[in-house]
């Protein structure tokens, strides 16, 4: 039993209050238990059959995970208590990938409505991810491995859940005009310049090295087996995935 994940006191006192209310069919059980027994796949990286009995039956802790996917539920929690709890006026910006394993290919729509594509370490995934001045995620965004950080970045900011004045972020992120929107929006951008640049960008050295604190986001998900690696063929359910473990991690 002792390497069964179970949530604490402290974590379901955060979640508990997001749970849907009043649905139709009949009225729901154990909550606590079926929500412990999907962290459980999720960190352990089991396949969903492999749930232990101990959570209940394994189609009902999937049933559960994949209905709530659909409905977005998972994602509008992280949002929700991002948006309660966003610290700070300084975000970092950045991306990872994630390898795609060859079960999580054949989602309907084809890789790239999966958000699936080809990257130097092969079919991977790329997190695209907003943290607020503590390192806590705020926006989690999924798109083909072969996606441009560039040109994915304004998606990402237009999600943001508080303000934003200061922004790190790496070279991916050098562009004229992404310096000018961010500019123009009110946000100082930390951004080092590329080597081949024939005009030397000066940033803000000492704040670019408060980006470690993304970098250890990324470490931490993926303590998170399933994080780690891509089983989920629905592009969906692993962004699902992604928020619960990042609540857990960071909000709760």
């Amino acid at each position: 039993m002792a390497d069964l994940f179970w949530l604490s006191d402290e974590q379901w006192a955060v979640i508990e209050p997001f749970l849907p209310r009043n649905q139709p069919g009949p009225e729901r059980k154990d909550d606590r238990r079926i929500i412990s027994g999907i962290l459980h796949v999720i960190t352990a990286g089991c396949r969903w059959c492999d749930c232990p009995d101990t959570y209940g039956p394994s189609t009902t802790v999937y049933n559960r995970f994949n209905r709530w996917s659909r409905r977005g539920f998972w994602r509008a929690m992280l949002a929700a208590l991002a948006k309660a709890g966003w610290a700070g006026d300084a975000a970092a910006l950045d991306s990872t990938y994630v390898r795609a394993h060859r079960s999580a290919h054949g989602g309907k729509g084809g890789a790239r409505t999966q958000a699936i594509g080809p990257s130097r370490g092969g079919q991977t995934t790329k997190v695209h991810a907003l943290t607020d001045v503590l390192g806590r995620p705020g926006v989690l965004l999924l798109t083909p491995g072969n996606a441009s950080d560039v040109t994915t970045a304004p998606a990402v900011l237009a999600e943001a859940p508080g303000r934003i004045r200061r922004l790190a972020a790496d070279k991916g992120y050098d562009a004229d005009w992404l310096r000018t929107d961010l500019r123009e929006a009110g946000i100082t951008p930390v951004i080092p310049g590329k080597r081949g640049r024939k005009r030397k960008i000066r940033h803000d050295k000492r704040r670019y090295r408060e980006r470690w604190r993304i970098e250890a986001t990324f470490n931490r998900l993926k303590d998170f087996r399933r994080i780690a690696t891509r089983y989920d063929k629905l592009a969906r359910n692993y962004a699902s995935a992604l928020a619960l473990a990042a609540v857990i991690a960071f909000w709760c």
